[in-house]
C-alpha cells in the first residue's frame, strides 16, 4: 500500500512512517491541511492517515473536502482520546476507521489491513498456504478438514508469519508486530506462544509447516 500520513508533529509522523514502512508499505508525510488536501487530491493513495488537530486546515475539514469531491480514498483519523464528538462527526463525514492517541504501530498496521481488506473485496480476506486456509475477516483457521481454534494473538502470529512465508522471521520482529514492543532477550513469551501455535496447527498432521531456525526465529515452510 501507499499511504499518505498528514500529521503535524513531525516526530509522530515520522514513527508512524518509519512502523509503517516496517510493514512493507510505501509513506509519505506531510505536516500541514492544506497540503495533505492537495497531495490526497493530485496523487493516489491507498489510505490516508489523518490527524484531525493541523495547521492550515484542519482533519475533518480536508476529509470533507475530499468526500465532497468524491475522492474515497480509505481514511483513519487519528483523534484525542475521548473526544467522541469529533470522532461521531469523522465517521459522519465518511472516515473508515479512527485511532485515539497515544496508539500502538500494531493496531494501527491492523486498521489499515482491515480496511484495505474491507475496500478492496472478499476476495482478498482468504489466504491459503498447503491445506491451511485463513479468513482475515472471520479469523477462522482451518488445515485440511480441521477447524483450527486461536486466541487473539495466536491469530496475529500466524497472520503475520503467512505474509513472510518462506523467510525467517526473527523474535525481534514477532515481538515488535505481534506485541506491540521492544523485544527483551530475557522474555520466552514468542517461543512460548510459537509452540502453542506450533501445537494448534501442525500437530496430527505429517508436513509440519512451523520451522524453528536456530538461533534466529521461525520460519512457515514453503509450500512444496
Amino acid at each position: 500500500m501507499r499511504i499518505l500520513v498528514i500529521e503535524d508533529e513531525k516526530k509522530v509522523a515520522e514513527l508512524v512512517c518509519e512502523g509503517l514502512a516496517a510493514e512493507g508499505w510505501t509513506t509519505e508525510a506531510c505536516h500541514d491541511g492544506e497540503e495533505g488536501l492537495q497531495l490526497a487530491s493530485r496523487q493516489a493513495y491507498d489510505a490516508l492517515v489523518l490527524d484531525i488537530m493541523l495547521p492550515g486546515r484542519d482533519g475533518l475539514s480536508v476529509l470533507a473536502a475530499l468526500r465532497t469531491a468524491h475522492n474515497t480514498v480509505p481514511v483513519i483519523l487519528l483523534t484525542a482520546r475521548g473526544d467522541v464528538e469529533q470522532r461521531v462527526k469523522g465517521l459522519d463525514l465518511g472516515a473508515d476507521d479512527y485511532l485515539s492517541k497515544p496508539f500502538s504501530m500494531t493496531e494501527l498496521a491492523a486498521r489499515l489491513k482491515a480496511v484495505w481488506r474491507r475496500r478492496s473485496g472478499e476476495g482478498l480476506s482468504l489466504i491459503t498456504h498447503a491445506d491451511l486456509v485463513v479468513n482475515l475477516h472471520s479469523h477462522s483457521v482451518q488445515r485440511g478438514a480441521h477447524k483450527i481454534d486461536l486466541t487473539g494473538r495466536e491469530f496475529m502470529l500466524l497472520e503475520f508469519m503467512l505474509r513472510h512465508v518462506g523467510r525467517v522471521v526473527t523474535r525481534m520482529e514477532l515481538c515488535e508486530h505481534v506485541w506491540g514492543y521492544h523485544f527483551d532477550p530475557g522474555t520466552n513469551v514468542v517461543d512460548v506462544a510459537v509452540q502453542r501455535l506450533r501445537k494448534k496447527l501442525d500437530e496430527d498432521h505429517a508436513v509440519k509447516l512451523i520451522q524453528t531456525v536456530r538461533g534466529t526465529g521461525y520460519m512457515l515452510k514453503a509450500a512444496s
